[in-house]
């Protein structure tokens, strides 16, 4: 993980000018940038989705917030004048590098407020300065459950997330049991915060215009439900219990337990019908079980 610019605190100023879809291709070619499909990278081209995302996010002027993969800067320029500070995390060295000059042409008197780390969301443990208080991001399709998950888990400092993803990752992360979407991302995003649906974007806000709608998803930190399990214990169960979805809790668990009869036993114990399948609970009862299991 590389820092890439210096930040201190920085009085009020003026609002950023925002990026265009002629002025992120001139970014774009100016640095020799080529999106690539490996990094999930689609650039936002429309400033009124960039100021959306940041009045939806109800981040405000004592906020840090962290930015997974910020690009060439259009979210980053919409948050500068509205937070305290912002840690913009970017695995793309190039675009890392270009970042802050970027932000030094179009809002000189806000670049105080950014620090760019290059660095992997998905390995990062640690970030510079004061902890950071809200995640808002644009983020990679193809890592954007992982990349929530992770920094909720290792930055409990965060307090609020709102990020863009894939619409079918949005509605899936914001699920409630039972629903045709309910699975894995639903129960764990729900270990952490309450969750839900925040909006969609379409494709013709990004250049290039990917294959999908994205959504806007909300998550506000909660504590975790009341349970002797750890995290990694209610995990568990979750995994088992979605691997085999179209089986009862009773034969999706007989792995994880050791048998079907000690799986029935840990559902029994945590007030659990055998028969029940898994999208029918909520994470209370996944920690039960796991509890009852521990």
């Amino acid at each position: 993980m590389a820092r890439v610019a210096p930040v201190t605190d920085a009085p009020d100023a003026a609002p950023a000018a925002l990026l265009g879809a002629a002025q992120v291709r001139e970014l774009a070619a100016r640095h020799g940038i080529r999106p690539t499909k490996q990094w999930g990278q689609n650039f936002v081209v429309d400033g009124n989705t960039v100021r959306r995302i940041v009045r939806v996010s109800g981040v405000g002027e004592d906020d840090v917030v962290v930015e997974v993969g910020p690009g060439l800067g259009s979210l980053t320029l919409a948050l500068l004048p509205a937070v305290r500070r912002v840690v913009a995390l970017e695995v793309d060295p190039v675009l890392a590098a270009a970042l802050p000059g970027t932000v030094e042409t179009l809002a000189p008197s806000l670049a105080p407020r950014l620090e760019v780390v290059r660095g992997d969301a998905l390995a990062v443990t640690e970030l510079p300065g004061p902890p950071p208080t809200a995640l808002v991001a644009n983020l990679p399709y193809n890592v954007s459950v992982p990349v929530v998950l992770r920094m909720l888990e290792h930055f409990p400092s965060l307090r609020t997330v709102l990020v863009m993803v894939q619409l079918e990752v949005a509605e899936r992360l914001a699920a409630p049991p039972g629903s045709r979407t309910y699975g894995v991302p639903s129960v764990k995003a729900a270990w952490y915060a309450d969750v839900r649906l925040a909006g969609t974007v379409p494709r013709s806000v990004f250049w290039p215009v990917p294959n999908v709608d994205s959504g806007l998803v909300a998550l506000t930190r909660r504590e975790p439900p009341v349970t002797t399990a750890t995290r990694a214990e209610v995990f568990a169960v979750v995994d088992a219990a979605f691997a085999q979805r179209r089986k009862t809790l009773r034969a999706a668990l007989a792995g994880w337990a050791g048998s079907p009869a000690a799986a029935e036993a840990a559902l029994v114990a945590a007030g659990v019908e055998p028969r029940t399948r898994g999208e029918q609970l909520d994470v209370a009862a996944f920690s039960r079980i796991a509890a009852a299991r521990a």
